[in-house]
């Protein structure tokens, strides 16, 4: 049989925008988005698709998200748009002197001391309860065959395995990682691209969650199980800590930009980041993409937005600004003002008193989904429940050990999170979900897709398709190795530290789906930097 190198494309390719107007699901892997697909074709809704799809990439997409994930949600349905907030709190008993005495200056990456409560199965069940068609037995099938039957490994998935392979064989040193070797790696080593993956534990847990709406996880075998994994090795993660979490249904928070409402969930996550942006953004005129002043504005903007949500965002309750504070004009005007011809070293205002998987589906009765579900860093916590397949999330590293920091660690609080989905309305109209995962590239990427369909007119897959830039700290902007040279060569005469980044997956993976409201056709465009399809008819 013939032997092909399936990460070496040497010359250019065009993918083009797809178009359809029954139904529609864009995501990173085409065996999740065909599950999707499948539950439109047996008559369920954009909700059903989506809760599809998101079972279905904890499978085929273990890199990214898993069973033990959070997640979030913004849907369109009824002529309304809902949020649903489905990240987990920190465990009761945790405290900031509790981790200190264990010896720590700051949140660890890996082991139970990261590990918040699990948000995405509670948020799959009651996406169903809420909005679903379907029976919640039927959503969770394409996941279970693919982890009981297997399925063969992508290409961009089998690279990101084998990288998380090689890091944790060097960094998990304790015997309570074992259990993500022997689940993520039965034969010593990673699966190799085309080589068929299955995991028997993924489907009896994805099976158990299904006939029991979620309950099993939260208050019974599951539970159970995840719990005494915990107690075993000196966690903080109880089962009371599992059996009291709700998923919180919130009101959607947005800014207006050039006439489009653009929508995110509000805090804990960090979407109030790219609305803080857009809100500063939107004082300047933009005529041109490929311009020294847009990338220059565009990344000042995305500094000082960030430098606050990093400063300021957190649970809702404990943040010492509001967002509507936060998202005033006059305090959009005070940052915009801080924006001058050179680069600037960011550092938080004044507001004025007062390693994710991303998916977007849409029917065609007008009902759209923008979900995102992520074990945080690439597997998360290096932790997974013996005999379940579930791999935890280490949400809980983005905490801070300050007591004076407005996300310092607590017992029972949701930390600053980075997985935000986005909306887009015109007039009280829908326009459709759009998102682009990647850690702290997220909001970034929100700004510069957004800018791009916007501002500049390219259609939704050329937005995604557009080399992506990524403000790291300080002056540091990493850019895509086909950004233009000599608007980074003139970035630097502004004072920008410009650094070329061969990694691409540094610059997240997104999925758009445009409605076009007068004719009800959808628009769709797909991450062409990873195993990104739409399934479409």
């Amino acid at each position: 049989m013939q032997s092909f190198d399936y990460l070496n494309y040497p010359y250019s390719s065009q993918r083009m925008v797809s178009i359809a107007n029954r139904g529609m699901v864009a995501t990173s892997q085409p065996l999740a988005a065909q599950a999707g697909l499948d539950m439109l074709k047996q008559g369920g809704n954009a909700v059903d698709a989506a809760i599809a799809t998101a079972a279905a990439l904890t499978v085929v997409e273990p890199t990214s998200n898993g069973i033990g994930s959070d997640a979030f949600a913004l849907v369109w349905t009824k002529g309304k748009l809902y949020g649903l907030n489905g990240s987990g709190p920190s465990p009761y008993s945790i405290s900031i002197d509790k981790v200190k005495a264990k010896g720590y200056d700051e949140i660890p990456v890996h082991g139970w001391i990261p590990v918040t409560v699990p948000g995405a199965p509670g948020a799959w069940a009651e996406l169903s309860d809420q909005f679903g068609v379907l029976p919640f037995k039927e959503l969770l099938k394409p996941a279970i065959d693919y982890a009981e039957n297997g399925y063969p490994i992508s290409p961009t998935l089998g690279r990101f395995w084998t990288k998380a392979y090689q890091k944790y064989k060097e960094v998990l040193d304790g015997d309570e990682f074992k259990h993500w070797f022997h689940t993520f790696a039965p034969h010593g080593r990673p699966p190799q691209i085309g080589e068929v993956w299955k995991s028997t534990d993924h489907a009896d847990t994805l099976r158990s969650i299904a006939e029991t709406k979620a309950k099993s996880f939260y208050e019974g075998e599951i539970a159970e199980k995840i719990s005494r994994f915990s107690t075993q090795y000196d966690g903080f993660l109880t089962k009371k800590d599992l059996e009291t979490y709700r998923p919180e249904w919130v009101e959607p928070i947005s800014v207006n930009y050039r006439g489009y409402n653009v929508w995110e969930i509000p805090p804990n996550g960090q979407g109030l980041v790219a609305l803080m942006a857009l809100n500063m953004l939107k004082g300047f005129s933009f005529s041109e993409k490929e311009s020294i002043d847009t990338y220059h504005k565009q990344m000042e903007a995305m500094k000082l937005a960030f430098t606050d949500g990093q400063t300021y965002i957190t649970e809702k309750k404990d943040m010492r600004h509001s967002t509507d504070q936060l998202l005033s004009d006059t305090y959009a005007e005070k940052r915009r003002n801080c924006i001058h011809d050179t680069a600037l070293t960011p550092k938080p205002g004044q507001p004025p008193k007062g390693g994710t998987v991303y998916l977007a589906t849409a029917d065609q009765y007008g009902n759209m989904v923008s979900f995102i579900q992520s074990n945080y860093m690439g597997f998360g916590s290096g932790l997974v429940v013996p005999g379940t397949g579930i791999a935890l999330q280490n949400r809980g590293h983005n905490f801070s050990l300050n007591p004076s920091h407005d996300n310092a660690l607590m017992g029972g609080k949701r930390t600053y999170h980075t997985i935000i989905p986005g909306f887009l309305t015109k007039n009280h109209i829908p326009v459709g979900p759009f998102g682009v995962m990647g850690g702290f590239m997220q909001p970034q990427g929100h700004v510069q897709v957004l800018m791009n369909m916007i501002d500049f007119k390219l259609n939704p897959q050329a937005a995604l398709d557009a080399p992506r830039w990524q403000w790291r700290q300080g002056k540091e902007i990493a850019v895509e190795s086909t950004f233009p040279s000599y608007i980074a060569e003139a970035l630097v005469r502004k004072g920008h530290n410009i650094q070329f980044e061969m990694e691409k997956g540094e610059f997240g993976r997104g999925q758009i789906i445009w409605r076009d409201h007068e004719t009800g056709t959808l628009y769709g465009g797909t991450e062409s930097r990873t195993d990104g399809t739409i399934a479409s008819y």
